[in-house]
């Protein structure tokens, strides 16, 4: 699974590059972690123009009579995407890309799990394939959720951990997110593990396993110690 990542680069380097209009809310941010509001791109309504909009990390489905659920819906599994009742409709027609520059992941050493940095080699800001759904409360306040989906490791991720979020290629942004594109096969064909050569991890300080911790520290490269 995907539990924490980062996005810091500033507004308008994100705007620029996923062409939409500037996310006044989207600040620097270095452990982003479920429940918490996180900048998405989509199309509006009828065009396929993409908007910027912060979404609740977590999905809750239309159904949903307890939004608590959203907590275990953070992640999708791309093989049952399309099948799961939780995400399914989301998956033909409400899709996003979930705007990040680097991921955490835990790997068993004995007797700990230590904390990874994920990020891409030049340093750019890239998008996760995310999910998108709305949800109304008993007092009609509409909620609107997300969920990333989660793939198979690349050569670099399967020393680490046995899965890892899907990556979009920039190329593939406009099909992910058109909802006239609802081809299942189209779509998982879409849903593959990012190229290894093009990413780089680091082991980092297990402060970031507290989501109090949000500033530099949590990506600085691990220091050994003696």
């Amino acid at each position: 699974m995907c539990g924490r990542y980062t996005l810091k680069a500033i507004a308008e380097i994100l705007a620029d590059q996923f062409d939409f209009e500037k996310l006044s809310d989207a600040n620097p941010r270095y452990n982003i972690a479920p429940a918490q509001l996180v900048a998405c791109v989509r199309f509006l309504p009828g065009s396929q123009k993409r908007e910027g909009i912060m979404l609740r990390w977590g999905l809750i489905p239309s159904w949903a009579t307890d939004p608590d659920i959203g907590m275990k819906l953070i992640n999708a599994r791309a093989e049952t995407v399309d099948e799961r009742p939780s995400f399914r409709k989301s998956f033909r027609q409400r899709r996003c890309l979930v705007l990040a520059d680097g991921f955490y992941e835990w790997r068993r050493e004995e007797r700990i799990k230590q904390p990874y940095y994920i990020r891409m080699k030049d340093e750019r800001p890239f998008a996760f394939a995310g999910l998108w759904e709305y949800w109304t409360n008993p007092d009609g306040q509409v909620v609107e959720s997300c969920a990333l989906i989660t793939t198979a490791p690349n050569e670099l991720m399967i020393p680490i951990h046995n899965r890892m979020p899907v990556i979009v290629d920039p190329d593939c942004y406009d099909e992910w997110l058109d909802p006239m594109q609802q081809e299942v096969a189209k779509l998982n064909a879409l849903l593959r593990p990012y190229p290894a050569e093009y990413m780089m991890a680091y082991p980092v300080d297990r402060l970031v396993n507290n989501v109090s911790f949000d500033d530099s520290r949590c990506i600085e490269p691990l220091v050994e110690q003696g």
